[in-house]
This record gives structure tokens, C-alpha cells and sequence, in this order.
């Protein structure tokens, strides 16, 4: 099936709606939920407290949330660019002159 075709689906074009919407936190969300799975496997036999677990979840989705974060600052320096620009052929143009 192609992408469009999914869009168009009742249940997952919402899905897919809310991701091209919001594609950090649908990518902070993904891997919250991953990394809280593992979390859960890994140590599902070391005995921790109630407030052990609740501490190491929303520590564990903090630091979902910061990857994405650190991650998006790529981004920002993509769009700060001038299409086509590349620094090698900036600083090769500015040796030129010199």
C-alpha cells in the first residue's frame, strides 16, 4: 500500500494526520513508549518500589523528550541555510578572494 492510500483510512489517516502535524512529538511519544517498554522488561525482577518505577518512567520519558530535542537541532540548522550552500564551497570562495 503506498502512503497516500494509508492516509485514507479510517483508523490510520488520523494517525498519520497527527504525525505530518506534529512529527516531534509523535517522535518523542514513539520513543517514550519504547524505551519504557525496555525499561519495564529489563527490570521487572529487581524489586523496585511503586515509586521507584514511577520515578525511573517519567525520568525515562524526560530523557525521550530530550534526545528528540537534541536530534531537532539539526534540523534548525538545515532550514538556517540557503538552499544549495555548502561551507566547503563558501570557504573555498573566500580563499579566493583573500
Amino acid at each position: 500500500m503506498t502512503v497516500e492510500r494509508l492516509k485514507n483510512q479510517p483508523v490510520i489517516g488520523p494517525v498519520f494526520a497527527l504525525i505530518d502535524r506534529w512529527p516531534r512529538l509523535s517522535a518523542w511519544i514513539v520513543l517514550s513508549v519504547g524505551c519504557v517498554a525496555l525499561l519495564i522488561y529489563e527490570a521487572r525482577d529487581v524489586g523496585l518500589t511503586t515509586a521507584n518505577w514511577i520515578a525511573l518512567i517519567v525520568a525515562t520519558i524526560a530523557v525521550a523528550g530530550l534526545c528528540i530535542w537534541i536530534v531537532s537541532w539539526e534540523d534548525r540548522d538545515e532550514l538556517d541555510q540557503p538552499a544549495g550552500s555548502d561551507k566547503r564551497d563558501t570557504l573555498e570562495i573566500e580563499r579566493h578572494d583573500a
